[in-house]
């Protein structure tokens, strides 16, 4: 899998606290070097864990996620509303090609638009590029001291 890092311009010290900060607003686990980070990708959430460090830089202190492991499982709740939606917009759309679909027509587009905003309209990502992004936040917020001090 592909590695995540995020430069700070803090102390390494300073970084780990934020990586610690984060991971507890985040819902994440951090223990003895691996993170446990909860995942959003689309219709799919999980867990994802690696190893994380922080190393030492010039510019101050570097946070590097290794994901080794995912466990991603698909919402089927919301998949099943899709297809609905599907079907609903398949009515909506068809209904001049065969006019007996017209009466439930309208049924349809309301199905097509309720599979639009009980899903689509809501699929996040938040991963570990966005989790890093966060521990950038908590580093600036928590100490913004440079490694030359």
């Amino acid at each position: 899998m592909e590695e995540h890092s995020v430069d700070l311009p803090v102390r390494q010290d300073a970084a780990l606290a934020a990586l610690r900060r984060a991971a507890e607003d985040w819902g994440a686990e951090l223990e003895q070097g691996r993170l446990h980070l909860p995942v959003v990708q689309g219709l799919k959430r999980g867990v994802v864990s690696g190893p994380v460090r922080a190393e030492a830089t010039d510019e101050g202190a570097r946070i590097v996620f290794q994901p080794e492991e995912s466990r991603l499982y698909i919402q089927t709740a919301s998949v099943f509303i899709l297809l609905v939606a599907i079907v609903g917009a398949l009515t909506a759309t068809l209904w001049p090609f065969f006019p007996k679909l017209l009466p439930v027509s309208p049924f349809g587009a309301l199905l097509a638009l309720g599979g639009w905003f009980l899903v689509l309209s809501r699929l996040r990502t938040s991963g570990p590029d966005e989790f890093l992004v966060m521990v950038g936040t908590q580093a600036e917020a928590g100490a913004p001291v440079s490694s030359q001090e």
